[in-house]
């Protein structure tokens, strides 16, 4: 009986999981946690508190791509310039919407109003203006010999402008048709057109980035030479000032992901999923608000790394100009002021849309679209927002109303290994009538889907409650905020613990240099603690920053010492200690060389063991930071190393004299290991090589011959051999006394 429970213990034990001695602490509390997750009518301040945000809804969805250019017609219908099928839709204020025209080119990027509510369309590649009436009949009104249409302006007196590339020539078209050159940019695109308050055009190109101003002749005058490759887009406000969107070659983007620009016809598209939450709001991320003044350069952006790809210029009725702000991550596509004086600024290639605001102006990312970009802003009555996207291409209306409800869905934490899940704990104000709901689910795959548990209860203790889904890899939570008849819940932190299961440490690899080899210790960054010889906690082992090895000093030799370095790891940070032991080939045990160190690095005196080759087996152990039941170790064998601690033998075997010409004929023997040169000096002159007879020095028996002439004959030699572990044996003759028979 007592053997059958002896024996279900160890299989019990044997299925139990080991999980590792420290728990992990996944914390969001800050802007840039809270942006990695998915949000849906919410808010993040610059602060990273969470709480409600504006409304947003679906408006149109359109079958195309891309949705370039909208206008808003005066009975609220809205008109969309797409691609790749180079068609125009019209969506009544109801939101139900049609193709209005289809053109014979691929893309329509400029849209203008036309009298009597009909529209003028600019289309690329083999670039067209179309002229549309009311009820979606066009025909071609100018046809130049330039490839894209990329804006379109009409003045009080009904002319039409167009910005066309690729020759960045802007035309003046007439209203009944006819159009010549108005101005030669000598820029590839011309992208962009705008009239000013005094009713005279603004352009903006492309290659180089600059903002012009044209009087009624078409005399230029170059208001900004930006720093920036294009300028993709201008707006002015009631007070005069044009804002400018610039952008610096092509934006980064997502592995297959659709990159607008100019300089090429767009790719094929690269459609996304439908999804029931059109807009999501957050805040700000990677951008930053800068106040250069004129001359200056673009100031230098928050997150990220390298030279910005997007800014936004202001430039004041007077000609100075600003920059306003500026992004290492999202390009600019268009630029809106809203119904209080705020800054709209759309981008790709993460569909988000920025609000600047305040003295001075700060960032607020205020909504994100389920597109790669947004590529349009309208501001409309009752500071409701109309937004263009595409990858794919939709229109989607966003309300200057706060949201009674909001959800907010983190991203996905992966624990490397199923984990034992603890407590998780938020910060939070909750007025009263609102309500913030917590729950968690788990899974096995690193995206969620059918296998993954349900969402949990809602937990009821801020303070930490315990985490009922069950155990697994990944993690993930959501929180729900509700508006009560005042304030709404704040959200500023969540925190889940949980206890990674506990990985067996490996060591990597082991390095076993040349015999003699050996290292100085490094002299010390920071001095040493009088009356403390243990090692500090952040100078342990002694490494080098992101290395798993010991920071090595001068090498030096010491006859005899032999040096092994290793390195190892543990998945779960956990301290290790280290056990060596070797053995000689053809032995089957393993003898101890030194148990519990700490360095990754042991010198081992050979002239304690017999000649012969030997392995080295290094044993990783997580003990340190772990209880001896969930302990774990790893290990590894190094290569065969030969440790010959004994100098070969040297050997004369004949010397033979003829004609003025002496030969001395010997052999060198080393037992462990291969000989590796042999030299001769003559009465303590410089050593000189002496070369096997066959050649080369690969093996523990050589045999040699050396040749003396002349004057050499009657001087005393010496013969020096040196085995591969550096031994060193020598002997002396005389060429006058040969030697009889083999010795």
């Amino acid at each position: 009986m007592v053997s059958r429970l002896v024996i279900a213990a160890v299989v019990f034990g044997a299925t139990v999981t080991l999980y590792g001695s420290t728990p992990t602490f996944w914390e969001v509390s800050t802007e840039t946690e809270f942006l990695r997750g998915d949000i849906e009518n919410l808010s993040i301040d610059s602060f990273g508190r969470l709480t409600l945000g504006p409304t947003a809804a679906p408006m149109y969805e359109t079958s195309a791509p891309f949705v370039w250019a909208v206008i808003t017609a005066p009975d609220g219908s809205v008109y969309a310039g797409s691609g790749n099928e180079g068609q125009v839709y019209r969506v009544d204020a109801s939101g139900k919407g049609s193709v209005f025209f289809d053109t014979e080119e691929l893309e329509v990027h400029a849209l203008a109003p036309a009298p009597g509510g009909g529209l003028y369309v600019g289309t690329s590649p083999n670039g067209k203006i179309y002229r549309v009436d009311a009820k979606g009949t066009g025909s071609v009104f100018f046809d130049p010999d330039d490839r894209y249409i990329w804006s379109l302006a009409v003045d009080r007196a009904g002319n039409v402008f167009a910005a066309t590339g690729d020759k960045g020539v802007i035309y003046k078209i007439t209203p009944d048709g006819k159009g010549a050159p108005f101005y030669a940019t000598k820029a590839t695109h011309a992208m962009t057109l705008a009239f000013d308050r005094d009713g005279q055009l603004l352009a903006g190109t492309e290659s180089p980035g600059r903002v012009f101003r044209l009087d009624a002749s078409g005399k230029p005058f170059v208001l900004l030479d930006s720093s920036y490759n294009e300028i993709r887009m201008l707006r002015v406000d009631g007070r005069g000032n044009i804002y400018v969107a610039a952008v610096s070659g092509r934006a980064p983007s997502a592995p297959g992901a659709a990159q607008p620009g100019p300089a090429t016809p767009p790719p094929a598209p690269s459609l996304t999923p439908n999804v029931s939450t059109e807009i999501t709001v957050v805040a700000v991320g990677d951008s930053v608000v800068t106040s250069s003044p004129q001359g200056g350069g673009p100031g230098q952006g928050r997150g990220g790394s390298g030279a910005p790809v997007g800014a936004l210029f202001r430039i004041l009725p007077d000609g100075a100009w600003d920059l306003l702000w500026e992004s290492r991550t999202d390009t600019p596509y268009d630029v809106a002021v809203d119904s209080d004086g705020a800054l709209l600024v759309a981008t790709g290639n993460a569909g988000k849309i920025f609000r600047l605001s305040g003295d001075p102006l700060q960032p607020t990312l205020i909504a994100r679209a389920n597109a790669q970009q947004v590529t349009s802003l309208v501001t409309q009555s009752e500071g409701r927002v109309l937004v263009a996207t595409s990858n794919p291409g939709k229109l989607l209306r966003l309300a200057a109303a706060r949201a009674e409800k909001g959800t907010y869905t983190s991203d996905v934490r992966d624990a490397q290994t199923v984990a034992l899940w603890g407590t998780i704990k938020w910060e939070a104000l909750t007025p009263a009538g609102s309500r913030l709901e917590i729950s968690t689910r788990s899974g096995n795959t690193s995206t969620p889907d059918e296998t993954w548990s349900d969402w949990s209860s809602v937990y009821g203790d801020r303070e930490g409650s315990p985490i009922t889904s069950p155990r697994a890899r990944y993690l993930q939570w959501r929180a729900t905020l509700s508006a009560g008849k005042g304030e709404a819940p704040l959200l500023t932190s969540v925190t889940a613990a949980y206890l990674p299961r506990n990985l067996r440490p490996r060591v990597s690899s082991i390095t076993v240099h040349p015999p003699g080899t050996v290292f100085q210790r490094p002299f010390p960054v920071d001095p040493e603690i009088a009356g403390f010889e243990g090692d500090l906690p952040d100078r342990r082992m002694n490494q080098l920053p992101g290395s798993g090895s010991p920071s090595l000093g001068r090498r030096v030799y010491e006859k005899g010492l032999m040096t092994f370095v290793w390195r190892a790891e543990d998945d779960n940070g956990d301290d290790l200690s280290y056990d060596v032991f070797y053995r000689r080939e053809g032995e089957t045990s393993w003898k101890i060389l030194k148990r519990a160190m700490s360095q990754q690095i042991l010198v081992w005196d050979t002239t304690s063991v017999p000649n012969g080759r030997y392995t080295v087996r290094i044993v990783a152990s997580d003990a340190p930071s772990n209880s001896t039941t969930t302990a774990l170790s790893g290990a590894r064998e190094s290569n065969a190393f030969a440790i010959d601690n004994v100098p070969p033998s040297i050997t004369v075997t004949s010397v033979r004299r003829d004609n003025g010409r002496a030969t001395i004929a010997f052999d060198v023997r080393d037992a462990n290991s291969s000989v590796q040169k042999v030299d001769y000096s003559l009465d303590g002159d410089r050593w000189q090589s002496v070369y096997p007879k066959d050649g080369i020095a690969d093996s523990r028996f050589e045999q040699f011959e050396l040749v003396l002439e002349g004057d050499a004959v009657s001087r005393g030699v010496t013969l020096r051999a040196t085995d591969a572990l550096n031994n060193t044996a020598s002997t002396r003759g005389e060429v006058s006394e040969p030697a009889s028979g083999r010795r």
